[in-house]
């Protein structure tokens, strides 16, 4: 896919790895719809800085724990802005670190709605939006951990290995007019609650001995949107962490 003049919506894009896959694209060719949940301000700038690229960006707010009307709102909008849309990047997530012990029903509910149904009607409303002759791209962001079983973010960790077989299942409901690949991240940005200590401690265990960063994100992004040969993947970029 050739991105200029494509339109592209991504979830969560106010902040972290969202925030520059949007620029990215935007560097790229494509208009940006930002969404958010609760980082106006973020957002806000987000969309200036797209525009001083040259291109068009406008930010809705949606919030993806009602995920299928949130899923009909953010697809009408970047319609009803730009006539049209070719990629979804669903990146919006919910991290915690919760065990089945000292997990309540809320926290299941809120990592099930925001990391994998809302992935699942933004997909939905986004194929209805595709029309004949359209190529189309959803990128999912998982985690490599998704497949690999261990204790800890437990939530979490189901709702990533939901969202990996919805990638696969949807590259073939969706084919071929609609690509579906997924990105598996590694240590590439510490948890908002913690400082870059975290990744020095992660980089101990990874075989390339360092962390990432959201630029190694982006280029895989580009190479999957790009690529008209591609679907149904899953690209880890960890540097080795999975193995």
């Amino acid at each position: 896919m050739d991105l200029k003049g494509k339109v592209a919506v991504i979830t969560g894009a106010a902040v972290r790895i969202g925030r520059s896959m949007a620029l990215t694209l935007a560097e790229s060719g494509a208009d940006i719809c930002i969404h958010y949940g609760s980082s106006k301000q973020e957002a806000e700038q987000t969309c200036h800085e797209i525009q001083c690229i040259g291109r068009n960006a406008f930010a809705v707010s949606a919030d993806l724990a009602n995920s299928k009307n949130a899923a009909t709102e953010i697809i009408d909008a970047v319609i009803s802005e730009f006539g049209k849309v070719d990629i979804l990047i669903n990146s919006a997530s919910v991290f915690e670190n919760k065990t089945l012990l000292n997990s309540s029903e809320h926290d299941w509910d809120s990592h099930l709605n925001i990391n994998l149904k809302a992935p699942y009607f933004l997909s939905q409303q986004f194929a209805k939006a595709i029309h004949s002759g359209q190529r189309g791209h959803i990128i999912n962001l998982v985690d490599w951990r998704a497949r690999r079983a261990g204790v800890g973010h437990l939530p979490y960790r189901i709702s990533k290995a939901g969202l990996v077989t919805l990638t696969e299942c949807l590259a073939l409901e969706l084919a071929p007019e609609i690509q579906v690949n997924a990105i598996a991240p590694g240590a590439i940005l510490p948890p908002p609650d913690q400082d870059a200590s975290y990744l020095e401690k992660r980089a101990e265990h990874i075989p390339l001995k360092r962390a990432g960063s959201p630029d190694d994100i982006c280029h895989a992004l580009l190479y999957l949107l790009e690529s008209d040969f591609v679907t149904g993947e899953v690209l880890t970029v960890t540097g080795g962490e999975q193995l």
